[in-house]
């Protein structure tokens, strides 16, 4: 394993899963923690994006490269994920399972067409 994969790999993991739990456990009542956890899951994005930007100076490229086509696929991203999480929200929260169930695939595959739009098709 290459050092920049394995900087990559840790920072990854950390990050992640500061961002899931800071996210999952805010947004428990319950708990009234909404603060501590927000701030979890904000160290967690951020050590997201330092991961994005450590990785980019490792591979020698410049930190971020902004361009209509990385601008267009992130906001595709963005909507895509959305969909499929109104489609969860509708299944679990809501209780209307089909429509729910339909709407989280069509995310599934809009997030799917992600793929072809980052990498292109050769």
């Amino acid at each position: 394993m290459k050092k920049k994969d394995f900087v990559t790999l840790m920072m990854g993991v950390v990050g992640g899963i500061l961002f899931a739990l800071g996210m999952c456990m805010a947004l428990l009542p319950e708990w009234n923690a909404m603060t501590q956890w927000g701030v979890a899951g904000a160290v967690g994005l951020a050590a997201l994006l330092a991961m994005l930007l450590v990785r980019r100076k490792m591979d020698g490229k410049p930190a971020i490269a902004f361009s209509g086509q990385t601008i267009a696929a992130t906001l595709f991203g963005v909507f895509s994920t959305i969909v499929f999480g109104v489609g969860m929200c509708m299944t679990m929260v809501w209780n209307i399972m089909i429509p729910g169930i339909a709407v989280g695939i069509i995310g599934i595959v809009l997030l799917l067409c992600l793929i072809p739009v980052c990498k292109g098709l050769k």
